[in-house]
């Protein structure tokens, strides 16, 4: 059975609820505020709470931090590939929720942001496994480098994901230039896909993004309720989503993104992946927090009530 390779950051969420985010200079009261495991952590628990196994290849720190964040993974059962504590702590991210279940992040990067060559191959990838890269690593200069590196001399058996996030906004940096000729698989959601690409709309992402790769590479981007689509080879096919009363978006793309990548690894079409990765989603933004993924249960029972109904 493949396993998934995380090579992002797992970092501390400082969760915090409240009716409108304040005017610069300004303050406003929280509902609630409270610390949860965030990052790369959504993905990973994500995809172990959907029948994938998952190694955490990242650092974690030494203080109260990186003792939440190993915590977190022991309960989910993530396997640490990296055993021993970097003598800093584990980051933080502000995460903030408004009335809207729009969130807006501010993060101080800790351990997880260095890793060395000897660390990412201290866990052999095999033929079939998922190694999952964040463009939030190719920010991070103690990391950035050594992790690209690797992920160019693995064997062409392991399957490369990519997810840019927000802080990708060109395919023209070095780094990303080096990759995009390795990734198997991209995942976004619209906004990220129309920054990196520049493209007007969804369609003109899309094509931008198959000429940027090549044509063997899963495309699947994220279009919030709507659900996402799925592109490969030029086939286009938009995969409806699943209406539900949405509390908080914080970690709906973690979810979708994990729960994909457990579908395919499962030998599931990518239909039927970003279906159930549409279902997890939109179960997550119905839960307060960034780890709120649901399970392989839950994400059957909503399918099921769907094509019931």
């Amino acid at each position: 059975m493949p396993k998934m390779l995380h090579t992002g950051q797992v970092i501390i969420d400082l969760v915090m609820a409240v009716d409108h985010l304040p005017a610069p200079g300004g303050d406003v009261l929280a509902q609630s505020a409270v610390f949860e495991a965030g990052g790369g952590f959504n993905v990973m628990a994500a995809a172990q709470r959907n029948g994938l196994s998952v190694v955490y290849l990242g650092r974690h720190g030494t203080g109260r931090f990186g003792d939440l964040a190993r915590d977190a993974m022991k309960a989910e059962g993530i396997r640490l590939g990296i055993a021993q504590p970097a003598p800093r702590d584990t980051g933080l991210c502000v995460a903030v929720t408004d009335a809207c279940a729009e969130r807006s992040f501010i993060s101080y990067i800790g351990a997880e942001g260095e890793v060395s060559a000897e660390e990412l191959a201290s866990v052999p990838a095999l033929a079939g496994d998922y190694v999952y890269v964040s463009g939030y690593s190719l920010v991070q200069v103690g990391k950035a480098q050594a992790l690209v590196d690797w992920v160019l001399g693995l064997p062409a058996a392991v399957n490369v994901v990519f997810d840019p996030g927000p802080l990708v906004d060109s395919p023209d940096g070095p780094l990303l230039q080096a990759l995009l000729p390795r990734i198997d698989v991209w995942t976004s959601n619209s906004v990220e896909a129309l920054k990196v690409t520049g493209a007007a709309d969804m369609g003109g992402a899309l094509d931008r993004l198959a000429g940027l790769l090549s044509p063997e590479v899963l495309l699947v981007v994220r279009d919030g309720p709507r659900g996402c689509w799925i592109s490969q080879r030029g086939a286009r096919q938009h995969v409806p989503g699943f209406e539900v009363d949405a509390v908080d978006s914080n970690g709906a793309g973690d979810a979708h993104a994990g729960v994909f990548v457990a579908g395919l690894a499962q030998g599931l079409p990518a239909l039927e992946a970003a279906r159930r990765a549409n279902a997890a989603a939109a179960l997550a933004v119905t839960r307060w927090g960034p780890a709120t993924s649901p399970g392989k249960a839950e994400v059957d029972a909503l399918i099921s009530q769907t094509l019931g109904g």
